[in-house]
C-alpha cells in the first residue's frame, strides 16, 4: 500500500509519535510510506525514521492552493489511503484526496477533539472518512461527541510500542520521571506539591515545554526542592530518558490513552498516575492500585509517592517489571501494526479500488 500521514499541527503531541511509530513499522514491512507535516521536528523525525517527511503548507481551512499540492503529491505517488489528524487537515488534504477518489482516514487524539460545527459536519458527510482511534475511551467519547457520525466506519487500534529487552536498573535515590507537555491540564502543580511534602529522597527529571513552564520553575524554587528537580526541555528520545527512570508520574486531567504513559510502561516504570482517559485499557491487575482516581489531589499522591519511594529494590523490581510485561499483553506494536494494516488492507483501500471500477 502508499500511505500518506498528514498533521497540520504545530506543537509536538501523541497522535504524532502515534503516526511516526506506526508508519515505520509499515515502511519496514515493504508499504511506502509518505509524511507531510507543519513542525520541522516532525518533519526532520519522519526523514530519520521513515525515509520521508516533506514540510506543507497549509493555510485556512480550504485553501485552495494548498488542496492542489496535496492532490499533485497524492496523484504522483499514487497513495491509496491519506491517515490525516486535525480539521485542517481534513478541509486540506481531506478535500484533495476525496476529489481523487482516495479513502481518508481521521486519527482522533481525544473524544473533543473535532468540535460539533456545520463546517465540519458538511466536510464529514461530503468526504465520509473512516475514524481511527487510539482506545475505547476515545472513541466511545467522540462518536458521542458527534452523533451524525457512522459508528460502523470507527475503528479501535489501541496505541503501541516497541519491545525492550534491556535490563531493568534500580536507582538510589529514586528516580521520578514526568514527560507530559507543561500545560496546565497536565497536573504538573499538584505533583510538585505532593513531592514537596515527601519525607524520603527523590530525583525528579521533567521533560516537555509548554505554557506554564515558567510558572512550574518558580513554584519548585518556592517550594525549596529546585535541588532534587531537573528540566531537560524538549526531548527527542524520550524512552532513552525514560529508561534512566524507576517511577512515572501522571496527573493529567485531560487525556485520551496517555503516549507518554505507553513509553513508560513499555521501559518498566512503576506508574504513580491519575484515572484519566482510557489508562485503565493497558494497566494489568497487579498495577491497579498505584492509579488514583481521578479526583486525587496532593495529598493523595503525597501517600503514593510515599509508598513507591518506600518500596525495597525487589519489591520495586517486581512492579517494574510487571510494569514492562503488559506491553507485550496490552499494546505490542508489531502485533497494533497489524490490526492496522490489515484494517487498512481489507477495508479502507477497497473504497478506492471500488470507486474506480465504477467510473
Amino acid at each position: 500500500m502508499n500511505i500518506a500521514f498528514v498533521n497540520a499541527t504545530i506543537r509536538w503531541g501523541g497522535v504524532k509519535t502515534w503516526s511516526l511509530d506506526f508508519a515505520e513499522c509499515l515502511a519496514g514491512r515493504g508499504h511506502a510510506v509518505r509524511i507531510y507535516g507543519r513542525q520541522q521536528a516532525f518533519v526532520d523525525a519522519a526523514k530519520r525514521r521513515v525515509g520521508h517527511g516533506e514540510q506543507a503548507e497549509f493555510g485556512a481551512d480550504l485553501n485552495p492552493f494548498a488542496i492542489r499540492r496535496f492532490m499533485r503529491e497524492f496523484r504522483a505517488h499514487a497513495i491509496d489511503a491519506v491517515i490525516i489528524n486535525i480539521g485542517k487537515d481534513l478541509a486540506t488534504a481531506g478535500v484533495a484526496a476525496k476529489l481523487l477518489g482516495i479513502p481518508v482516514v481521521q486519527q482522533i487524539g481525544l473524544p473533543d477533539d473535532i468540535p460539533h460545527r456545520l463546517k465540519t459536519e458538511v466536510l464529514h458527510r461530503w468526504i465520509n472518512p473512516h475514524f481511527l482511534s487510539s482506545c475505547q475511551f476515545i472513541e466511545t467519547g467522540f462518536l458521542r461527541s458527534l452523533p451524525y457520525l457512522n459508528k460502523q466506519r470507527s475503528h479501535v487500534v489501541l496505541t503501541a510500542k516497541k519491545a525492550v529487552d534491556h535490563p531493568v536498573e534500580i536507582h538510589s535515590p529514586r528516580r521520578i520521571l514526568a514527560t507530559q507537555q507543561l500545560n496546565a491540564d497536565k497536573g504538573h502543580e499538584p505533583l510538585l506539591r505532593a513531592l514537596a511534602g515527601v519525607s524520603r529522597p527523590f530525583e525528579l527529571h521533567i521533560a516537555g515545554t509548554g505554557s506554564i513552564e515558567g510558572h512550574l520553575k518558580e513554584l519548585v524554587k518556592s517550594l525549596g526542592i529546585d535541588h532534587c528537580v531537573h528540566w531537560h526541555g524538549f526531548v527527542d528520545d524520550v524512552p532513552a530518558l525514560l529508561r534512566s527512570g524507576d517511577i512515572f508520574l501522571l496527573g493529567s486531567y485531560s487525556e485520551g490513552l496517555p503516549n507518554t504513559l505507553q513509553e513508560a510502561l513499555a521501559e518498566g516504570l512503576l506508574p504513580v498516575i491519575r484515572d484519566v482517559g482510557g489508562v485503565r485499557e493497558v494497566i494489568s491487575p497487579p498495577l491497579e492500585p498505584w492509579v488514583l482516581p481521578y479526583g486525587a489531589d496532593e495529598h493523595a499522591f503525597r501517600a503514593a509517592l510515599e509508598k513507591a519511594l518506600a518500596l525495597g529494590d525487589e519489591e520495586l523490581m517486581a512492579l517494574r517489571e510487571e510494569a514492562r510485561m503488559t506491553r507485550s499483553r496490552y499494546f505490542d506494536l508489531e502485533s497494533k501494526a497489524t490490526e492496522l494494516e490489515d484494517w487498512l488492507a481489507n477495508v479502507v483501500v477497497p473504497e478506492k479500488r471500488e470507486k474506480h471500477a465504477s467510473c
